[in-house]
């Protein structure tokens, strides 16, 4: 087991949040935007809202009519799901996009938080074209750039001593449960209510909102989450009490989180959360895994791990971590730990079954050594994070002038904005469950209601509620989007 690591200089200016957000007024806001009835798009606004789409996406809506032929649901990925119908981009550069139709937008998707240097950033493209101009993009042989991609997580992120690449967060997710049950012998894991591990079997339990254990779990045998338990964000208390039944039952092999909270801190968690976390899990003895898919590098070049000064005993990365081409996965940690993924026959080390025949492949890992190299040199997630900060601070000021009920905080370059708090309802309580699910459709069609007026006004979020800044993001970017979203913002 680990304990707090205590900080070096390596990591004192290196993150993008310049403060942690204040958690208990932060979680007071938006608890009293849950309190009180949507304050929707007014009706006839949204009218002129949908003819946008109408007059100047046809080309995209040519192409969502036909992927709903031959692509379930008309959509390959979460994130390209738009109201009312997704946009099919041409081109993307920098802080922003273009579509079909020429349209230009204004990009705070960023991938979903993978493009902290900005869209198809130039000197990490260079480099990915060399590569497969000399070998391609595969070869399943060993290839340098694993070991140069792998040298500089280990040397960048406290806890890595040893890391192995992997085709997605979800698999990296996997692998890390898998191998916390391997190096402990036990079975139980317990996640945090809310949280977004990826869309594996047993992590689609409680999966973003608190207390709907397998609602979501169509397909998904019940014995699959046998051994997955929800502790609540914010609870240690009732977490202490789970691990100390689970004592009792075999014991408890990991904890997982999202070290800035559920749903890459929508639901936010205090300053001294992981600490305090950390603390608990060596108390039981327990391994803490941090899932730093969406916080790895783009909080800093240590992570979060680094801002909190909390050292897991395993890190799952993603996004980031291949600066947004595709492969990107991967987990880290304790040398002990990791030589159980060591492959090969025989041996003392319990041997962990991974796999992926695309996994670590040379485009992947020239991608990620010099995105991870260009954060270095750019200060990509101080900038970034300063964006944020700046994008956070001017949609507050809005808010407040305009006397709405909306909540806008930023955890550096994640930047939140809720204005009908589907994101943060609860489903503890099972007797509110069919009151919650009801009011869970409003609210959801009110989010994607201003996802849709943000694109009419030339800006792209993920679901119409979270923002990611990134290098690109210029104070005359930031200072024409904050017009943009007041435009929005006074259709409500």
């Amino acid at each position: 087991m680990t304990t707090v690591a205590s900080t070096t200089d390596q990591f004192v200016s290196e993150f993008s949040i310049s403060r942690w957000c204040d958690t208990a007024d932060v979680l007071a806001r938006l608890d009293a935007l849950l309190k009180q009835p949507i304050r929707p798009i007014r009706p006839e606004n949204m009218s002129q809202v949908l003819s946008y789409f109408d007059t100047h996406c046809r080309q995209s809506k040519l192409v969502a009519t036909a992927a709903e032929h031959v692509i379930p649901g008309g959509v390959q990925h979460n994130l390209a799901f738009n109201y009312p119908h997704p946009l099919a981009i041409r081109a993307a550069d920098g802080a922003y996009l273009s579509d079909l139709d020429g349209n230009r937008y204004i990009d705070f998707l960023q991938a979903g938080g993978a493009t902290l240097l900005g869209a198809n950033y130039r000197p990490v493209r260079e480099r990915v074209q060399a590569v497969l101009a000399e070998c391609g993009p595969v070869t399943g042989l060993l290839h340098e750039y694993e070991v140069k991609l792998a040298e500089l997580v280990c040397r960048h992120v406290p806890s890595v001593e040893m890391f192995r690449m992997l085709g997605s967060g979800t698999e990296a997710v996997m692998a890390a449960i898998r191998l916390a049950r391997a190096h402990t012998g036990r079975k139980w894991i317990v996640k945090m209510g809310g949280g977004y591990h990826g869309w594996s079997d047993q992590m689609v339990y409680g999966i973003r909102v608190p207390g709907t254990g397998r609602m979501d779990a169509a397909g998904i045998p019940r014995s699959a989450a046998a051994r997955i338990q929800e502790g609540f964000p914010h609870d240690l208390h009732a977490l202490r009490r789970r691990l100390q039944l689970n004592r009792l039952r075999g014991g408890t092999a990991a904890v997982i989180v999202e070290p800035f909270g559920p749903e890459s801190g929508t639901r936010p968690v205090t300053a001294e959360f992981n600490g305090e976390l950390r603390t608990l899990c060596d108390e039981f003895e327990v391994l803490l895994i941090f899932d730093e898919v969406v916080t790895g590098f783009r909080t800093g070049l240590s992570g979060a791990q680094g801002y909190f000064d909390v050292r897991p005993d395993l890190t799952v990365f993603g996004k980031c971590l291949t600066g947004g081409y595709p492969m990107s996965g991967g987990v880290g940690g304790q040398r002990d730990i990791m030589m159980n993924l060591a492959g090969g026959l025989g041996g003392s080390q319990k041997k962990v079954l991974v796999g992926g025949t695309l996994s670590a492949n040379p485009l992947s890992c020239v991608a990620g050594y010099y995105s991870i190299l260009e954060m270095e040199k750019t200060q990509a997630a101080q900038h970034a994070g300063r964006a944020g900060d700046r994008l956070c601070a001017g949609l507050t000021e809005i808010i407040d002038r305009l006397g709405l009920p909306y909540v806008a905080y930023n955890q550096g370059s994640i930047v939140h904005l809720q204005t009908s708090g589907v994101m943060l309802m609860d489903a503890r309580n099972p007797f509110k469950l069919i009151k919650l699910v009801r009011e869970a459709e409003s609210r959801k069609r009110s989010m994607e209601e201003f996802g849709a007026a943000y694109c009419a006004h030339g800006l792209i979020t993920l679901a119409g509620s979270r923002l990611y800044t990134s290098l690109a993001d210029t104070d005359e970017v930031i200072d024409e989007a904050l017009n943009r979203f007041e435009d929005v913002l006074k259709l409500a």
